[in-house]
């Protein structure tokens, strides 16, 4: 493996035997990372957010899971 960095980005270079299903995850972890660096957000603010898209889901398919 070997990681470079330029000015505009970093390439990291690997053997044709890697995975292709493991390396697509490790590439959206690095989307993940790339896109959330611009941000600042406490972790209660993020849990607020989580409860409420929790609740929220849970009210929209209450009936469906209790079936």
């Amino acid at each position: 493996m070997i990681i470079e960095r330029t000015n505009t980005e970093v390439i990291i270079r690997l053997l044709p035997t890697v995975d292709t299903d493991e390396l697509q995850e490790l590439a959206n972890f690095f989307r993940y990372k790339e896109i959330t660096s611009k941000y600042s957000v406490s972790q209660s603010e993020v849990d607020k957010l989580s409860t409420a898209i929790n609740t929220n889901w849970y009210k929209a398919n209450r009936e469906r899971l209790l079936k």
